[in-house]
């Protein structure tokens, strides 16, 4: 899937997309014949579905998101309206998925742990203190990243070998930092490396 909507609270975790229904299902992806030779091109952005030269014709729209999510809201395409334009010129209204998605990562924001008010002040700080170094001095600044780098892989190794040892799982730790099973327990995994 080629993601249109990313945020940096949840990276690709939850990466969103518009996706499309064909006769009710999600087609597979859409392929451009480009002449003779091995390699196809193919994609899955849901403006290639135009039912051009063999490819499916999207029906309906909805969001879906990297995590399996799949949003309820469909919004069927008016190719009355869309007529031979391709569907990327069409000026197709995407606020219905795009809402859509904003509410399931509100739905997996309020399950995360919350992170104490002083972390999060001080984030924000940090995040303000780095954009505002990195145009006056981008060396520094990129210095600094490498730093906290460090220190987050360092302190992100305590933190999941605490919750190895607690036992925790995989999926309880996905849940509270709102990303997928597979990347938490990659975390949980790292932390016996420490």
């Amino acid at each position: 899937m080629e993601w249109d909507w990313w945020t940096v609270e949840f990276g690709d975790a939850h990466a969103g997309a518009v996706g499309v229904l064909v006769g009710g299902d999600e087609p597979g992806p859409a392929y451009f014949d480009v002449g003779s030779g091995s390699d196809v091109p193919s994609t899955t952005h849901w403006s290639a579905y135009d039912g051009q030269v063999g490819r499916p014709r999207a029906e309906v729209l909805r969001a879906v998101c990297a995590c399996g999510w799949r949003g309820a809201g469909e919004y069927p395409l008016d190719w009355a309206t869309v007529g031979d334009r391709p569907l990327y010129e069409a000026g197709v209204d995407m606020a219905g998925p795009l809402a859509d998605w904003n509410a399931h990562l509100s739905l997996v924001r309020d399950k995360a742990v919350p992170l104490p008010e002083p972390l999060a002040a001080l984030l924000v700080d940090i995040t303000e203190q780095l954009t505002s170094t990195t145009a006056d001095a981008p060396l520094a600044a990129l210095r600094a990243v490498g730093m906290l780098e460090r220190i987050a892989a360092r302190v992100g190794r305590e933190a999941a070998g605490a919750l190895a040892e607690d036992g925790l799982s995989a999926e309880a730790v996905a849940t509270g930092l709102g990303t997928t099973r597979s990347k938490a327990l990659v975390l949980l995994l790292t932390a016996q490396d420490r």
